[in-house]
């Protein structure tokens, strides 16, 4: 008896682990950026050395001109989510300024998986600020809610906070995992993987 009830504990911490989806993104194709933006962020563009870069050879770089607001970088769109589905993020940001601006920070907002760009309301994120360390790993966990079957889809952005003008912000490998093993995680493209969809236009994107 005893043997049975181990052999069931480990079947079930094996179809725990098996059930989560996850998948990480570099920039390392050379040729994806971002999924969309908010605000005035410009010339999003796949970098490679002499700008900073975290890992491999390649890193997103975004800037902010002219200063205003809150720019927010899409990087990550997490669709076909349902009630309580657990969505776990993080990113890479570069920042070398310490305890003032400009920094970076992981936030999220609620969308539909037909659309990137229906804004369905802040899913908040995490407070705290890349602290000016140089390349500073920043995450958050979220918990779905989808306000009574009204929307379906995740979006993660990375937000900029106020520089000079202009200011260049630098983003690398950005991980997700969701505790849906049937949601479709989305980052910016790469050849060997494009799908056309609706984003106010058209657009390339990457789906896992």
């Amino acid at each position: 008896m005893r043997t049975f009830v181990s052999l069931l504990a480990i079947v079930g911490i094996c179809c725990f682990v098996t059930s989560a989806n996850a998948d990480t993104y570099g920039w390392e194709d050379g040729v994806g950026t971002i999924l969309g933006s908010y605000g005035n962020l410009v010339n999003p563009t796949n970098v490679g050395a002499p700008e900073p870069v975290h890992s491999g050879d390649r890193a997103l770089r975004v800037t902010e001109d002219p200063v205003d607001g809150t720019p927010q970088a899409y990087l990550s769109w997490i669709t076909g989510l349902t009630d309580g589905d657990t969505i776990d993020a993080s990113f890479w940001g570069y920042d070398v300024t310490p305890d003032v601006s400009p920094s970076l920070r992981i936030w999220a907002h609620y969308t539909t998986s037909d659309d990137i760009t229906n804004y369905m309301g802040s899913a908040s994120g995490n407070y705290d600020y890349t602290s000016g360390i140089g390349w500073e790993e920043i995450g958050f966990g979220w918990t779905f809610d989808s306000d009574g079957g009204s929307r379906d889809a995740l979006v993660i952005e990375g937000r900029l906070y106020t520089g000079d003008d202009p200011t260049d912000y630098y983003i690398d490998d950005i991980t997700v995992t969701t505790s849906s093993p049937t949601a479709n995680i989305i980052f910016a493209p790469e050849p060997t993987s494009l799908v056309l969809l609706a984003l106010g236009g058209l657009a390339l994107l990457r789906r896992r």
